[in-house]
């Protein structure tokens, strides 16, 4: 089958543009990425990440340095950095050293880091407080109730409340958040986070698989620095969440490829364009089922070509959701690894930051295939095409080859409705400013520990999971507590109470910092009581101590404590003007009021 003049195979392509690392790129993973699990059958797998990070460090792109790489000689010999298998070792330590000469800090592939986790005030961001808090409660055995039945937050069987569902969307959101960081601060120019790209979320609702629209919050960070950002989605469904989210504003475009009629979500037509001040910069290609690499790139390039030409965006977000592939259970594309590849390799071409995502892909050997393929091309490596040894090598069985092959499946996409596709973006295009801009304001700061990455202790999640820990154990200890206090003897008081020299039985007493009542009520309290019983009222009084109907004396912090039948522990019983009289003799010190709780006020 002749190629499509547009479409170029990623092996024609001149070697300098695939072997030089040209870019600096970061690379964000978090190891427990891919301990959770939405349910045993659900088509999303988190484990996907990690075996596409296994497969990354197996085929040297996660090499710190060069002279780390793994020896290119002996049993499971590759290509590694460029330098031939069949060199002896002498020869391979001199070219070695000579390319760590020549490129210097460029030397490394990319630079690994582990992401800060997102904190609730981060991704409020973009979504709702309520929301936020919602994810936050709801385990598996509350989620019918926290849900309504079903109908508020996670609605329907696509989004359960699995265990430890606000730690994963923690994780996916805050890799994005520091990829764009790391974009806004100069210190990389392609920024990799395979575990975001979840586009389908919403404000106020999880949709699609989708919990927390990291896209979202990783472009309003990018918007810190950059006037105007695109938005480039690959997935196989419409990138729904994105568009809606950004679709009344110009600082953001956003194009999606994905297909369309009776497929979720069911939006992304080419007549969607946006609204008000974002009208036409909301571009939609709608595609039909079976498009191979060749009517794919015929639409795919043109159309980003003219975008990028007319837009000029600062930063480019790629989401590169690898159910677009061939043979994906939930997709229904018929486009090889080569061609997905190029998608990438085509945004690279364009030499501005870009920001690389994961996003949908269910078939997970091909989605781990697919995700190392492209973060070999940003890194600027030729990988074989033999797959390395890697704790999963059973899954790529049988053939065991970084590859995934186009089926027989018919392209229902003739070109005859491709170019009409074209037409109908570019002369939505054709209508709108050129580049358009965006007001100079000046770029909020950060602390200096913030820019020289001195995280606070607070934002290990080790320290986070200790201090929960701990929190939950002291309040325990305090319920065994107040339960073993009802039943010992009045001395067994809790140590709080027993500190302030009175006691209180309440769950929840009220402060003791601050005295709750006005100096009249102090001055006439006593009157107060008389016209509360006057009126038939039940009669109140501050120095009733919910343990009995005892009154608590001043002076008894000055002498024995005496019991007093079962009641409890009366120390001196009074009338309640005895403590205003100890005051007057000094035996109290006058900054000390009498508190609701039966115990004195600290000191003001």
């Amino acid at each position: 089958m002749p190629s499509h003049p547009s479409f170029t195979p990623l092996t024609e392509l001149a070697e300098g543009d695939s072997s030089k690392p040209s870019r600096r790129v970061a690379y964000f993973y978090d190891p427990d990425v891919g301990n959770y699990s939405y349910f045993l059958g659900h088509p999303m797998k988190p484990h996907r990440i990690r075996m596409t990070h296994n497969l990354v460090t197996n085929y040297g792109l996660c090499d710190e340095e060069i002279l780390d790489a793994p020896e290119a000689v002996g049993e499971g010999s590759r290509t590694v950095n460029g330098v031939e298998s069949d060199m002896d070792v002498d020869q391979v330590a001199e070219a070695r050293m000579a390319r760590a000469v020549a490129e210097g800090p460029r030397g490394k592939g990319m630079q690994v880091f582990r992401p800060r986790r997102a904190r609730p005030e981060d991704m409020t961001r973009f979504h709702s407080d309520e929301y936020i808090e919602f994810l936050e409660e709801v385990t598996p055995e509350t989620a019918e109730a926290l849900t309504g039945g079903g109908v508020r937050c996670l609605i329907g069987e696509d989004c359960p409340a699995f265990e430890g569902v606000f730690e994963f969307c923690s994780i996916s959101a805050g890799g994005s958040i520091c990829a764009a960081e790391k974009l806004n601060s100069g210190a990389a120019d392609i920024a990799i986070n395979w575990a975001g790209g979840l586009h389908h979320a919403k404000k106020t609702e999880a949709s699609g698989f989708c919990y927390i629209n990291d896209i979202v919050l990783g472009i309003l960070e990018l918007l810190r620095t950059y006037p105007r950002v695109l938005y480039i989605d690959c997935d196989v469904h419409h990138g729904d969440g994105v568009e809606e989210a950004f679709y009344t504003t110009d600082r953001v475009m956003t194009c999606s490829f994905h297909r369309f009629g009776e497929f979720f979500p069911g939006t992304g037509d080419v007549r969607d364009v946006g609204m008000k001040r974002g009208k036409g910069y909301a571009v939609n290609v709608p595609l039909r089922d079976g498009i191979t690499d060749e009517s794919f790139h015929s639409i795919f390039k043109p159309v980003i070509k003219h975008i990028m030409d007319f837009y000029r965006p600062g930063a480019v977000v790629l989401q590169m959701g690898a159910d677009s592939l061939a043979g994906d259970k939930l997709g229904g594309f018929n486009v090889s690894l080569e061609g997905h590849a190029e998608c990438a390799r085509y945004i690279k071409s364009f030499d501005v930051p870009v920001m690389m995502l994961g996003g949908g892909g269910y078939t997970i050997k091909n989605v781990a295939k697919a995700w190392t393929k492209e973060t070999a091309i940003m890194v600027g490596r030729d990988l074989p095409e033999d797959l390395p040894y890697n704790h999963y090598m059973e899954y790529f069985g049988p053939r065991y080859k970084l590859e995934v092959l186009q089926t027989n499946v018919d392209d229902h996409n003739p070109p005859e409705y491709l170019e009409a596709i074209k037409r109908t973006i570019f002369e939505n295009l054709r209508d709108l400013p050129f580049a358009p801009s965006a007001q100079i304001k000046a770029v909020p700061g950060k602390s200096l520990s913030q820019v020289l990455g001195l995280n606070n202790v607070d934002d290990d999640p080790d320290h986070e999971l200790d201090t929960r820990i701990k929190k939950l154990m002291a309040r325990r200890q305090n319920l065994e507590s107040d339960s073993d206090s009802d039943d010992d003897s009045a001395f067994a008081r809790p140590a709080r109470a027993r500190r302030q020299g009175g006691f209180s039985l309440r769950p929840n007493p009220r402060s003791r910092l601050l005295d709750p009542m006005p100096a009249s009520k102090h001055a006439h309290g006593d009157d107060d009581d008389e016209d509360d019983h006057d009126h038939g009222r039940k009669k109140r009084s501050f120095f009733v101590s919910k343990a009995g109907d005892c009154t608590w004396d001043p002076k008894s912090v000055l002498g024995p404590i005496v019991a007093n039948g079962a009641d409890g522990v009366n120390g001196g019983i009074s009338s309640a003007a005895s403590a205003s009289d100890a005051v007057k003799r000094n035996l109290v010190p006058g900054e000390w009021v009498p508190s609701r709780a039966a115990s004195p006020a600290s000191v003001m």
